[in-house]
């Protein structure tokens, strides 16, 4: 997540024809194929059909589609490619963080903006996802929500906190999602290890982008430590017995950090595939130098029990699948 810069995190690269008689330039072979330029990324399985949304503009929440995961369309969104268009909610820009959710027939996405929390309904996944009453969850500043629904219904909402750098912070919602239980208000996880205290620049106090599961009645979390802008942002894991318990970091971590020559791997969240494969997305630096636009990538997952304990250990499973789109120019 970013801290008050502005990105445009989904660049084209623009492709010119060679002369006016030559109109396409790839009349004779198939065109090239870029990255899926998201930060935050989250993906959605509808059916036999995958939607991906995430951080890429302050106009709004773009999203595209796969049959694979490999191969990508769009950006699909409804109004330009946009699933959320600005116009249609709360807030001018930093529309960060999208999870969506399909609940009792309807589409919920939540979403960062101008570094508040906020929901927006829509009836397909393509959008559009708007605000009857364009407003905030909570007058408080706070990035990266997350929703979980326990097995007996009950629904949470797990954030970043701006106190003290980023903390995660977690509480009950109302079923209806109008507002957040302010008596359950719990900090769940803040800095604490080693690996979350990179000195490399820039340095932040931070734990951020949480995404929780249930597994045989334990609670697990993924969240992401450093300042995002630093190649050492890194995916961490850890558990609980209640939804807002006290909450363990896995002596494990992090579970993800600089595979291979990716730096900069951090916001995940985790879906099943249309096999009922647990998988995890999340997103990269752009390069070494450049942390913008950034890149997502995805690999399958398998929960591993650690020797002597019962608890689960994402093991990350290769070869990490890379998000790509066709360019039509």
């Amino acid at each position: 997540m970013e801290y008050k810069i502005l990105i445009v995190a989904f660049i084209f690269v623009a492709f010119g024809c060679q002369s006016e008689q030559n109109t396409s330039q790839f009349a004779d072979q198939a065109p090239p194929e870029i990255n899926v330029f998201f930060g935050d990324p989250y993906i959605l399985t509808v059916g036999d059909t995958y939607y991906m949304y995430g951080t890429s503009s302050d106009t709004g929440i773009e999203a595209y589609k796969s049959e694979d995961l490999q191969n990508w369309e769009g950006p699909v969104g409804a109004t330009g490619g946009f699933a959320l268009h600005k116009s249609d909610v709360y807030g001018e820009q930093w529309f960060w963080a999208p999870e969506v959710y399909h609940i009792d027939g309807k589409y919920y996405m939540f979403f960062s903006v101008e570094e508040h929390m906020a929901i927006a309904t829509s009836d397909n996944p393509e959008g559009p996802f708007t605000q009857e009453d364009p407003s905030v969850l909570r007058d408080h500043k706070s990035i990266d929500h997350h929703l979980f629904v326990d097995e007996d219904g009950t629904k949470y909402i797990y954030f970043a906190n701006f106190k003290d750098g980023l903390e995660i912070w977690g509480a009950e919602l109302e079923d209806d999602f109008s507002a957040i239980k302010e008596e359950t208000l719990t900090k769940v996880l803040s800095q604490s290890q080693d690996w979350e205290k990179s000195k490399k620049k820039p340095v932040g106090t931070v734990n951020e982008g949480p995404y929780v599961l249930k597994k045989d009645g334990r609670y697990y979390m993924s969240y992401s430590a450093n300042h995002y802008a630093s190649q050492d942002y890194g995916i961490g894991w850890a558990y609980a017995g209640e939804p807002l318990g006290d909450w363990t970091k896995s002596d494990e971590n992090p579970i993800i950090q600089n595979p291979d020559s990716l730096v900069g791997t951090g916001h995940s969240a985790f879906f099943r595939d249309k096999n009922d494969k647990l998988h995890i997305v999340y997103h990269a630096h752009f390069d070494t130098t450049e942390v913008h636009p950034r890149k997502g990538y995805i690999n399958e997952v398998e929960l591993v029990k650690q020797e002597e304990s019962d608890i689960l250990i994402p093991q990350i499973l290769s070869p990490k699948i890379i998000p790509k789109v066709q360019s039509e120019k």
